[in-house]
């Protein structure tokens, strides 16, 4: 899941997140529409995972970042998708999801 001491950085928008989240301790929820407005709640003494949907949006403020001093993070390649997918832990709809390969289905 996530290295010890990384914190995932979730981009997108509040009824995105509603719907399908990601299920970890280490959470941001720093939505893109919000994120010039809430930069110093980024830690920069930890690395960072940017996330979103597809991992198109949370590698846009990624680059956008790094040349602001974010430079201990990465993009989560596929996002909330993907993790899915690989069977990691979400929340749909409010709910838990059961975890292990392919049992959280298409976020």
């Amino acid at each position: 899941m996530l290295r010890a001491g990384a914190i995932l950085v979730d981009v997108r928008e509040r009824d995105e997140i509603a719907a399908a989240a990601y299920d970890v301790e280490a959470l941001l929820i720093l939505p893109l529409s919000e994120a010039q407005d809430r930069l110093d709640e980024i830690p920069r003494d930890r690395p960072i995972v940017w996330a979103c949907r597809s991992g198109r949006r949370s590698r846009q403020i990624g680059e956008a970042l790094w040349a602001q001093g974010f430079d201990n993070a990465v993009n989560l390649e596929g996002g909330i998708i993907e993790w899915a997918r690989q069977g990691l832990p979400v929340v749909l709809h409010g709910e838990r999801q059961p975890t292990g390969r392919g049992a959280a289905g298409g976020a």
